[in-house]
């Protein structure tokens, strides 16, 4: 019996799925039309495209994987940008950011959440009374601002209720800007220094934030709530979102949901003093290792040699009161 020889034309080769050669390449959407992500929700995004009012609802291209995509942020879009009710519109591009406010869970959590992208302030709402106002939060908001390009003003709300003044006074060696807003207060002055700009809000849940919007932004219709007899306020504000301010000067406003927590795991002692020039010149002089926490903790700390009464002095002291909210890991919840 003779034994069949084989070759490979014998053998049937069957094309397997997805056989279709792919590419690398990928469209350059240079007929993207960009605009300004105003809300995100279970994977839609609302983009108001420049020159346009409403939003145009977007969903994230396929190319873009899973890119983070948050309010405030610069999108290229393609497809259908009518905004006719049932279209749907693809973010295709997404422009370098100028400031990112990030948070972590808490200060052991390694995943950052950015809660907003490309603010040029964050105005940190505290009410000076029921709830009682918190150091700690504020502080700890301060160097997510410094940290994140942001340039921090702090807004004290309910100033019907006690005099502001004592709190302010806690943060005046930071330089930061304070204003007013209470209910009986103009809010003048906040109109002032949001107009044209892209402002943050951001505060604990009770503290007057979604009142305030609403004195800003009269349309807004933002869902207010009053603080619950154990000290927690409801989270009336659930999703991020961005407001225009009306007038001709423009600018808008985000609104975020109700913090009870903000982690900074991302930030070390060294990023918050390399924010202020003439501490960070200063702590040249430090040890290596230097916690800038002073004695007894860091005796030979060069910021012990500053005069106090100077403001660069009065400047340190107060940063040290930023490193130890940094350090308090999150003692300040609510």
């Amino acid at each position: 019996m003779v034994r069949r020889q084989y070759d490979e034309s014998d053998v049937r080769v069957r094309p397997g799925r997805g056989s279709r050669p792919r590419t690398k390449t990928r469209p350059r959407h240079d007929d993207a039309e960009f605009g300004m992500v105003v809300t995100k929700d279970r994977g839609r995004w609302g983009v108001v495209l420049d020159g346009r009012e409403d939003a145009v609802v977007c969903m994230r291209a396929r190319e873009l994987g899973r890119t983070a995509i948050e309010v405030g942020d610069r999108v290229g879009v393609v497809g259908d940008t009518s905004g006719t009710e049932g279209t749907l519109a693809r973010i295709v591009k997404l422009a370098e950011r100028t400031s990112v406010l990030r948070r972590t869970a808490d200060d052991t959590d390694p995943y950052e959440r950015i809660v907003v992208a490309n603010a040029d302030q964050l105005l940190i709402v505290s009410a000076v009374a029921d709830p009682p106002p918190r150091s700690g939060f504020v502080e700890r908001a301060l160097i997510a601002a410094f940290v994140g390009g942001i340039h921090p003003i702090l807004c004290l709300t309910k100033s019907d209720l006690t005099d502001p003044a004592p709190f302010a006074e806690e943060f005046a060696a930071l330089g930061i800007t304070v204003v007013i807003a209470g209910v009986d207060d103009p809010v003048d002055e906040v109109r002032d220094l949001i107009a044209g700009k892209v402002t943050a809000l951001i505060g604990h849940s009770g503290v007057g934030k979604s009142t305030l919007v609403n004195r800003l932004v009269p349309d807004a219709n933002r869902e207010t709530g009053i603080v619950s007899g154990v000290g927690k306020g409801r989270h009336t504000s659930t999703q991020s979102v961005a407001l225009r301010l009306p007038g001709e000067d423009g600018g808008w406003i985000v609104d975020t949901p109700g913090i009870r927590s903000f982690g900074l795991a991302h930030v070390d002692a060294d990023t918050v003093v390399g924010v202020f020039d003439d501490l960070a010149e200063a702590a040249e002089d430090c040890p290596r290792g230097c916690s800038h926490a002073g004695p007894p903790a860091d005796p030979e700390c060069a910021w012990d040699q500053l005069d106090p009464d100077s403001a660069t002095g009065r400047r340190a002291a107060a940063v040290r009161k930023l490193l130890a909210a940094l350090r308090s890991n999150n003692e300040w919840e609510m």
